[in-house]
């Protein structure tokens, strides 16, 4: 799948193909998304869309992949390390605890959980491109951060993951089970607070 991916991110309607994708999925889930719905969406043939994506899990794994990216891409442009570490980590949980939460994070985990037997390799490659993904960018903070003294953490990669769960508090639960389906902004600052003053209240010098 690594290698088809690879190979099939060429060409100037890939993008097109990925957005339309997305917004179907967005709105009619993975099983309801049909394929005629998705080239419509993106405004190319079915045939152009099978030349990129022979199979719609293929399609729906590389949209979750890109949509995760691009989360990361985003904290990342955001993140100044030379501003102290709780300003740093406020930033990050704020952004992570509203992507946990909002419709295609969790249509993304939905699919994962219903698609585990018959298709492992989509949770693995959300895990990765996701979660992993970001722990990986989080430990390489938090390194910096233990240098400069603004840390004292013995096990980065462990801290990193407590941050991560710390972010999900009270929401994501509510989320995954169809309890609360919205957030507001005041919610969402509200755990990403409470998650960076108990991260600094264990770790903080």
């Amino acid at each position: 799948m690594t290698q088809t991916a690879a190979i099939l991110r060429t060409g100037r309607k890939f993008d097109q193909v990925l957005r339309g994708a997305r917004e179907v999925f967005l709105a009619d889930g993975f099983e309801g998304a049909s394929v005629d719905d998705i080239a419509r969406a993106a405004g190319v043939s079915k045939a152009t869309l099978y030349s990129y994506f022979p199979d719609k899990r293929l399609l729906f794994t590389e949209v979750a992949q890109t949509e995760c990216k691009r989360l990361a891409e985003n904290v990342i442009s955001m993140i100044d390390d030379s501003k102290p570490a709780r300003e740093v980590l406020t930033i990050a949980a704020t952004q992570l605890a509203a992507f946990l939460v909002s419709d295609f994070s969790q249509q993304v985990f939905r699919v994962c959980v219903a698609e585990r037997d018959r298709f492992p390799e989509l949770g693995m490659a959300f895990f990765e491109a996701g979660p992993q993904n970001g722990q990986r960018h989080m430990v390489e903070y938090l390194e910096k951060a233990v240098e400069k003294g603004e840390l004292a953490i013995e096990d980065v990669q462990i801290a990193a993951e407590q941050f991560s769960e710390l972010c999900k508090v009270r929401i994501w639960t509510k989320a995954a089970l169809g309890i609360q389906t919205s957030f507001s902004k005041s919610e969402i600052d509200e755990i990403a607070l409470q998650a960076v003053d108990m991260f600094m209240a264990r770790y903080g010098v």
